[in-house]
């Protein structure tokens, strides 16, 4: 593990932001409308559908087409935010689209930042999935085709479910995981330090380093597909390229022109799209 170095050391905290602060690149209109929106299509997307929202460990989760007797495989989805802001209910306008494919869709919560470490969200994400693996097949999911993914700080997290180690304190098999979708993914989170975020997830250069996936032990190298939208800023277009190298040649990257931070993943909500196509062929594959 190199402290010394790292994607943007060189920059200067200006230079920085420009590359991390997607609420910036966007402008504060644009952003407002792409939260209304995510909250909008996902309301919109589980009218009619099976749901359930479960307690597990005092965290919760919602279900999305599923029901018991059957064993759906399951889209775990992690919401962005970066690590404080944005839940659950912003974050499932994917759900009728998998559907309609007979795939569930599970939405954790996590406790946001700055009332919950960092350390602390990767476990509770982590708990998610032992839950699902653990009481799922009560609700219709197969235990045995999980496949995660998530936005922007929802990538991070999502890196931190593909690594090794986390698997065994949670009495899940190594390979729970069995394929994922970061979009815009943080995968080394050390140029957080010098951001505006720190301010809230105030992590100094180790303790990042410890919770960078792309640092961390990943022995079991299972079919990623890693997404960022063309208009993405810099440092996701960097982290994504980087962690391609890193996983090799179980990663694809997928690159998706005339979409920018926020709007990429909504293309999930269609069926139509490359990057829902590329999905529900990695669901199929596991």
């Amino acid at each position: 593990m190199n402290l010394a170095s790292w994607p943007g050391r060189e920059l200067d905290e200006e230079a920085l932001d420009r590359a991390y602060n997607v609420r910036r690149k966007a402008g504060p209109e644009l952003f407002g409308a792409h939260m209304r929106r995510y909250r909008r299509m996902s309301r919109e997307a589980v009218v009619g559908l099976p749901g359930r929202s479960v307690v597990y460990d005092r965290e919760r989760l919602d279900v999305w087409g599923a029901a018991p007797g059957e064993a759906r495989p399951v889209f775990v989805f992690l919401h962005g935010g970066y690590w404080m802001a944005l839940s659950r209910h912003d974050s499932a306008f994917m759900a009728r689209s998998l559907n309609d494919r007979g795939i569930a869709t599970v939405v954790p919560d996590y406790t946001l930042a700055p009332e919950a470490t960092l350390e602390e969200i990767v476990r509770q994400v982590r708990a998610s999935i032992a839950w699902i693996h653990r009481e799922g097949g009560a609700f219709g999911l197969d235990p045995g085709r999980i496949v995660v993914g998530g936005s922007s700080a929802g990538g991070h997290l999502t890196g931190m479910l593909m690594v090794d180690g986390w698997q065994r304190e949670f009495g899940v098999p190594d390979d729970v995981v069995k394929a994922a979708m970061p979009f815009s993914g943080l995968f080394d989170i050390r140029p957080i330090t010098r951001t505006y975020v720190n301010d809230t997830i105030r992590l100094d250069l180790a303790g990042a380093a410890a919770l960078s996936p792309l640092l961390l032990p990943a022995g079991r190298r299972f079919p990623v597909v890693l997404v960022v939208a063309g208009h993405d800023g810099s440092g996701f277009v960097e982290q994504s390229r980087r962690f391609q190298d890193h996983w090799g040649p179980a990663a694809e990257l997928m690159v998706v022109p005339d979409r920018d931070h926020f709007d990429v993943v909504l293309d999930l909500a269609a069926s139509d799209t490359a990057v829902s196509r590329a999905l529900i062929k990695l669901i199929r594959s596991v």
